[in-house]
């Protein structure tokens, strides 16, 4: 976890920040809009979790190597096992670690003393550059 950002969250009010948070962190290293789209919604999952079951927040750290970009909610909850069976239709909760496991590449739950860690990986799939960029470099002379 190389130069990951990091950013703290307390209360429900902190959502619309730490989606904010993912989603300009997403951009800055590289995923495309609708990779940085489903990062947003598995963090606001894993976020909403903590929130709703858990006391003192979290925080979420994101960071990207060569081929990846990763993002940790980390919280003092329980261990959760990912991924899960979608629950029936009828059923009124259950749905969000199903959820976040179908927008990811990969999902790695794990705890530590004193956290529990889920960590979200999404392959990076860089859009192409806008065509004046194309055009630019099929005009470079090197």
């Amino acid at each position: 976890m190389r130069n990951a950002t990091v950013m703290p969250y307390r209360v429900v009010d902190d959502l619309p920040l730490v989606r904010a948070f993912v989603r300009e962190q997403a951009h800055r290293l590289g995923l495309t809009a609708d990779s940085t789209d489903a990062l947003a919604i598995a963090v606001n999952e894993l976020v909403t979790n903590t929130l709703q079951h858990t006391s003192g927040g979290g925080q979420v750290r994101i960071w990207c190597d060569d081929t990846s970009v990763y993002c940790e909610v980390v919280d003092s909850g329980p261990m959760r096992t990912v991924p899960r069976a979608m629950p029936t239709p009828d059923a009124e909760r259950g749905r969000g670690l199903a959820i976040v496991a179908r927008l990811c590449d990969e999902v790695t739950a794990y705890a530590e003393p004193d956290c529990t860690i889920v960590r979200l990986r999404f392959a990076v799939r860089r859009a192409d550059p806008p065509a004046e960029e194309a055009a630019a470099r099929d005009d470079d002379p090197r």
